[in-house]
């Protein structure tokens, strides 16, 4: 007989052995295609410039409506009768909007998974509602309704805003990350470039009026305001359609083998019990019942009631560590408020370096939203008359130059990152904040207006740094399964200085600089530069990393 087996039967001699080295090769091969998947899977792949381009493509909407909130709210509430003291409690709603808000959907985001993704179903909530928000801001009919509208209007940009940042560290390789985040200031800067010039734009080529009766909105920053919610809505919606996420199952496959190369394991894991919350609690607690004392016994609360601010949020922050504590006793799972504490109280340690930088760069750039107006039209057009001809030419200029600050940031959305790459994150980022620092500080010598465009080289370089480098920088350092709510977090860390300057440049500016604005822009770029030299305190965990991956 031969040495194979007929049809059906069974395999003999060299047929046998063939059959089983058949399937030994086979059983080998899946292996290899096992092994191979597995390996695929635990690195997250480059994207194309196309790619990043579509994911960061909604910032160009969301920027849209941020830059005509910043350039024109200053500017509505003076028209409906604010005084210029009165701007920055007004402006409080922007803050503590964020400090609320950013957290919560980092956390939900964390936690979301559904046919429409991770961040994406919040990129559009909040497109809808910023939309809707932007159409209705410019028509409100008394001052303490555009306040409550600027709380509805900046929740709304949060909720969209936040995801974003989280969006970046999700889906792109530690080495594409910084590229990742200048995208989105490029996209930042361009929006806000069309959106701060918008209302000159309006009126110097298209005759739309620019002036109004006494009280009223002028149609130039209404139809700007309407053209805002289409752009964002549309822009968002772009990025919805056309972007991926990777599953919670990939993101910790990418978060196991970082940690197995790096060897530095992730504090996402780590639990505060209820007894260290109860302890935290109480110190804060009563730090913010000092503090509120010291203001209300003291002169201070007479002069300054807006400090009473401050002395509330401690308060209130020590009242949320004590009502986490209770609550740890009766779950063994950190989640939801108990979560978000229990990340705050164990974030990374670059986090907490980087907190030092941010205080003082937001602390910067809050003052020169809120005051640039004031401080341009009273220091270089000589009028406070808010209904005055003057007075609106010289906000429309502010416009412009806000356009200019921003143009240039969208430009060093490309310099940046090249020049990182020679010099470091850290030396770029305070290159950046100093050249911000010194052009705030030229705005007291300039008397002529189209001399103010000069200075906005720099605040646009340090704009551009301020929305790329911190990020790319403390995403590395940060687990995969908390990354939107670190990215929340650290929120914390650019609303704080905003809501002490909301409290205490009113007082600042009207008691010690006898309301000379001016000189509050000064000191917004003494705080830059302070910022500029503690950037080198700043550990890049990223550099660590990549270290460890080359000698492995």
């Amino acid at each position: 007989m031969g040495r194979f087996a007929p049809e059906g039967g069974v395999p003999t001699g060299n047929a046998l052995y063939i059959c089983l080295l058949h399937i030994h090769l086979e059983r080998f091969n899946t292996y290899i295609n096992i092994d191979q998947k597995r390996t695929i899977s635990m690195k997250k792949r480059h994207l194309s410039f196309w790619e990043i381009w579509n994911m960061s493509f909604g910032f160009l909407g969301i920027q849209f409506g941020f830059a005509l909130q910043n350039a024109n709210v200053s500017r509505i509430f003076e028209t409906l009768g604010a005084r210029v003291e009165d701007i920055p409690i007004l402006w409080i709603a922007a803050p503590i909007t964020g400090l609320i808000i950013q957290p919560i959907i980092g956390h939900l985001s964390d936690n979301t998974w559904n046919r429409f993704g991770r961040r994406r179903p919040y990129f559009l909530v909040g497109a809808v509602l910023t939309t809707l928000a932007l159409f209705f801001m410019p028509n409100s009919p008394s001052l303490w309704i555009a306040a409550g509208m600027l709380w509805i209007m900046d929740g709304s940009i949060n909720i969209s805003m936040e995801p974003f940042r989280a969006f970046v560290g999700d889906n792109l390789p530690s080495e594409q990350r910084t590229m990742g985040f200048a995208m989105q200031s490029f996209f930042i800067g361009t929006g806000a470039v069309v959106a701060s010039a918008l209302p000159y734009i309006l009126t110097n080529w298209f005759g739309v009026p620019n002036t109004a009766p006494e009280g009223m909105i002028p149609l130039s920053v209404k139809l700007s305001f309407y053209i805002g919610g289409v752009v964002l809505f549309l822009s968002v919606l772009y990025t919805v359609l056309t972007s991926k996420e990777y599953s919670p199952e990939e993101l910790a496959a990418f978060e196991e083998e970082k940690e197995k190369i790096s060897g530095v394991k992730s504090t996402a894991k780590i639990a505060v019990t209820s007894g260290q919350f109860l302890r935290k609690g109480l110190i804060w607690t009563l730090v913010g019942v000092v503090a509120s004392a010291l203001i209300f016994f003291s002169s201070l609360g007479e002069l300054n009631g807006q400090l009473y601010i401050v002395g509330g949020l401690l308060l209130l922050f020590g009242i949320i560590l004590l009502l986490s504590g209770v609550i740890t006793k009766n779950s063994s799972r950190p989640n939801g408020m108990v979560g978000i504490m229990n990340d705050l109280l164990h974030m990374p340690k670059t986090m907490g370096q980087l907190a030092v930088v941010q205080f003082f760069s937001w602390l910067a750039f809050y003052a020169m939203w809120i005051y640039t107006t004031p401080a341009i039209t009273q220091h270089v057009y000589g009028t406070t008359d808010s209904s005055s001809e003057l007075y609106n030419q010289g906000a429309n200029w502010v416009g412009v130059l806000f356009a200019v600050y921003n143009g240039v940031s969208a430009i060093s959305a490309f310099l940046l990152p090249a020049l990182a790459r020679q010099i470091g994150r850290k030396a770029t980022h305070s290159i950046a904040l100093t050249m911000g620092g010194v052009a705030f500080i030229s705005l007291f010598f300039i008397r002529e207006p189209q001399l103010l465009l000069l200075p906005m080289v720099g605040v646009g370089f340090a704009w551009g740094s301020i929305l790329s480098m911190p990020y790319a920088i403390l995403t590395g350092s940060l687990p995969a399964d908390k990354m939107g709510t670190y990215m929340g977090i650290f929120n914390f860390f650019i609303v704080i200085p905003q809501i002490l300057a909301a409290s205490i440049l009113g007082y600042i500016t009207s008691e010690l600089f006898e309301g000379r604005v001016i000189l509050t822009l000064v000191l917004a770029g003494c705080s830059l530069i302070v910022g500029a030299l503690s950037v080198f305190m700043v550990q890049d965990s990223d550099d660590v990393y990549k270290l460890q991956k080359k000698n492995n």
